[in-house]
Order: C-alpha cells, then structure tokens, then sequence
C-alpha cells in the first residue's frame, strides 16, 4: 500500500501530518483544500491508515491487519463518507457520520472519517456536521476534502486544521511520470507543463489514448492554419465544437503551442521546447510570425476563454480566434 513517500511534492503537508502523529496531537478535524487530481485524496487515505496502523509509526507498515484492511479498502474504523444525489444532503451526514460516530472504534485508536467533495454539502448538511465537530468523541477523526473552503460554512472552517495543496512542480512531475510511468521524456515535459502543478492531470494526459489523439489532431490545425480555407476552419470549429467538455485543455494546448514558437523566435534554442517533435514547424512559424502577431495569436486565444466563460456562442469565439490566427499567419517582422 502507498505512504507518505509515494506523495509527490507537499512536503510541508506530510510534515505537519506526521508531526501530528509522532507527538500524539492529532486534530478532530482536518480539511485538505486542493484542485481535483492534487493529492489530496492520497494524502488523506495514507494518513488514516497511519492513524490505525497497529506498528505506530509515522508512516504505515503495509503489513499489519490495519494496513491490510486499507489496502483492501476493509477497515471498518475508516468510513468515507458517499453520496448518491448530486450534492451531501442533510440524511447523508446523520446517517453516515452523526448517527455513527459515538459508537467506539471496533479494534482501532481512532475513528475516522473522510467526507470528498465536501463543498457539495448542502447548508443543512454542514450545520448537522457542525454540531458534531464541535463536541467530538475523543477517538474521532473527520478530514474534509474540498476544491474550495469558501463554500464551507465559516464556523466550520474555522474549527479545522486548513492544509492547502498547492502546484507541485513541474519538474518533480515530469520526474516522477519518466521514472514511476515510464513515460518518454518529451511526453512528460509535456504533460508537466500542461497539468499546470497536479500531479494526477499529468498522469492522466500522459496516459490517455484519447488526449494523445485529441492533440494530435489540435497540433496537426495548428501546423496547417495557413492553408485552411474558410470551409476548413469551420470543420475545424465543428471538430471543437465536439469536444465542448475539453475545450480548456485544447485551448492550453494552444497556448503551450504559441508559447514554444515565441520561446523559439526569441531564443533560437531548441532544448526548452515542450513539442519537440514538431520542431520543424515551430522554427518555420518563428520566422513567418512577428512578434507582435504572435502576442496578438496568444491574447485570442485568451479572449476565447474569456467569452466561454461569459457564455458566449460556442461556435462564434471560435471562430474569432481561428480567424485571428490565420490573419496573423504568413507575416514577416
């Protein structure tokens, strides 16, 4: 089973973690804030089976009963709480939490529970948990896993121990997918740099049949914008327009794109590129665009996001921005 050397980055987070356990001052409750895919899931699983491993160490032994029992997913003093409804309503926590909670632990120390998503609490939901967050049985442990504690009720909040999971770094990233996933080098720069810090993004775009084609397929608009009629560039709006769900991840990759030929026309330095295999392109775009059509080309499509995230046509900010880029296509300092 992992331990707290599986946790890529957020050492400061495994400190205080293991600091808690190995001076006995573990808080009642703790909320873990993070992006989905940052770790904090991991995290809380591998503190829990700390808490219970029977060895007391910092870190689980992986071969006690208890550690047993999490591996299997078994151990009965270690409840994640589940919704079936797309918020935590009111019966959830009183049913999974409240209404069990002051039963002791079967053979553990302590009691714990750990409640994802718990920003999908509804207002009743968090004031029944409040209330027993507030006078918690000795052996109870509640960690918290949220996306963003602003939709938590303050009087909640401020009765946890707040740990932030903030960006890993790329380089920890691309090392640990090279290493860990066996992922190619150029492969993992990539991934890296596009997961923007979380971990389990990298690991997800660097694995992914589907993101590989979808890039592919973005790389190969990008390469030949120049050449697209209008007829082109609307199939190619149509194409997005399919992919509506990953439109932030096409439209990073764009971003990533235009970054390596402005990096190139600026530096002439292939070795920082992130689409290495696509140098060629890239040393042909760097001649053909000015600088300043390349800063117009990025702030598109920045534009383009600004406008779907305001809820404007689909196909209209698309096509904006591929019409900006081939304008700005072909042109010479």
């Amino acid at each position: 089973m992992p331990d707290f050397r599986d946790i890529v980055g957020h050492e400061q987070i495994i400190e205080h973690l293991q600091n808690a356990i190995r001076m006995s001052k573990v808080s009642h409750a703790y909320l873990f804030e993070g992006e989905d895919g940052c770790g904090k899931n991991l995290t809380a699983g591998i503190f829990a089976a700390a808490l219970q491993c029977e060895r007391g160490g910092v870190n689980p032994c992986g071969a006690c009963k208890s550690c047993l029992q999490m591996a299997s997913g078994n151990q009965p003093d270690v409840i994640r709480v589940t919704h079936e409804k797309a918020g935590i309503v009111v019966d959830d926590i009183r049913e999974q939490v409240n209404g069990d909670i002051y039963i002791k632990p079967y053979a553990s120390r302590y009691k714990i529970y750990i409640i994802d998503e718990a920003e999908k609490m509804n207002e009743q939901a968090q004031n029944a948990l409040l209330k027993t967050i507030e006078e918690p049985p000795e052996y109870a442990v509640l960690i918290l896993l949220c996306t963003n504690r602003n939709k938590l009720l303050p009087t909640i909040v401020s009765r946890c121990v707040t740990l932030s999971f903030r960006a890993v770094s790329g380089e920890a990233i691309r090392r640990y997918l090279m290493e860990v996933c066996k992922v190619p080098d150029y492969q993992a720069s990539l991934a890296a740099e596009f997961a923007g810090g979380n971990l389990g993004r990298a690991i997800r775009y660097a694995s992914s049949e589907e993101f590989g084609a979808r890039k592919d397929e973005l790389v190969h608009i990008l390469k030949y914008i120049e050449e697209c009629t209008m007829e082109e560039l609307m199939e190619a709006v149509r194409h997005l327009a399919e992919n509506k769900a990953s439109i932030d991840d096409e439209l990073d990759l764009m971003m990533l794109w235009y970054r390596d030929v402005l990096m190139f026309k600026a530096t002439k330095n292939v070795n920082g590129l992130l689409f290495r295999d696509e140098v060629g392109t890239i040393r042909r775009q760097a001649v053909e665009f000015s600088f300043r059509h390349l800063d117009a080309i990025i702030l598109a499509i920045q534009k383009a996001r600004v406008r779907l995230n305001a809820n404007v046509n689909f196909d209209i900010a698309m096509e904006l921005m591929l019409l900006t880029i081939k304008e700005n296509e072909s042109e010479y300092d």
